[in-house]
């Protein structure tokens, strides 16, 4: 009688033991992805910020094109969130973000009409979309460190830097294609709050060693390798900007190491496990 009470509370133990560990990795499958929905948030509006200042200078439907699928890109990341099931964030705190979201669309919609009815941008409206696009990637920022810090997330550090890298090169992508394509550069240069581009390459350039660091073998030391090559070949662009530099070139390669930077995150949290 003894032994199979023994038994009993031993196999009562280790379901409990199995429900608690199989409980703590659903929430950190349930935390993995909200994290990655709020990344793939904040790069798809800045994808469409450096659209909107290539349209407003060409007007071209292509470039329309583009800044529609950024949109509906962030929009599918923030219904993800929203629909989340992790309790990662309060409601609150998601639907603040919503609400940034929301300013932003109505923004980029103003915006775009006024290119289309009058073949130019309106500068003010167009600042006003820039610094609500910072704010909105601020929050959504902000958000993000709250829900690694209430789950106690351990992420790994090399994928969180090539994540901020991935942020860095969009932000800088889209300020360059402010600098590039407004007709009064002097007057417009993107947010008034963001760092010089300068110095945003120099942030990418120690997110990047950060990346580069620990093994890297196969697929992952090629897109590393492909990442590297790339950035030094647009880098002095960013740090010493050129009106004569072909800045389709940079817009290119910059989203080429988007490309890669995502396919690095991939590998890295495949061999994270």
């Amino acid at each position: 009688m003894n032994d199979a009470r023994l038994r009993f509370r031993s196999l009562a133990l280790a379901l409990v033991v199995l429900a608690i560990t199989s409980l703590s990795a659903r929430a950190q499958e349930n935390t993995s992805a909200f994290l990655s929905d709020l990344h793939s948030f904040r790069i798809s509006n800045y994808m469409a910020l450096d659209a909107f200042y290539r349209f407003s200078a060409s007007g071209s439907t292509d470039t329309l094109n583009e800044i529609v699928a950024g949109i509906n890109a962030a929009n599918d990341a923030m219904n993800a969130v929203s629909e989340s099931t992790g309790g990662v964030l309060s409601k609150d705190q998601i639907e603040s973000l919503n609400q940034e979201f929301d300013k932003f669309k109505s923004l980029m919609r103003e915006n775009i009409n006024v290119v289309r009815k009058e073949g130019y941008p309106d500068l003010r409206l167009v600042s006003d979309m820039a610094n609500q696009a910072v704010a909105m990637s601020n929050k959504a920022t902000d958000l993000y460190k709250v829900a690694q810090d209430s789950t106690q997330t351990d992420t790994n550090g090399r994928i969180e830097a090539a994540r901020m890298a991935a942020v860095k090169m969009a932000q800088m992508m889209a300020k360059y294609s402010a600098r590039t394509n407004s007709s009064v550069a002097q007057t417009f240069q993107g947010s008034s709050s963001e760092k010089p581009l300068d110095e945003q390459a120099r942030d990418f350039d120690a997110l990047f060693a950060t990346v580069r660091k620990g093994p890297a073998q196969g697929e992952l030391k090629d897109q590393l390798d492909n990442i590297s090559t790339k950035w030094q070949f647009i880098r002095g662009s960013y740090v010493n900007y050129n009106e004569n530099n072909v800045s389709f070139v940079i817009d290119r390669y910059s989203k080429g190491i988007l490309k890669h930077l995502a396919k690095t995150i991939e590998l890295l949290q495949k061999a994270n496990g």
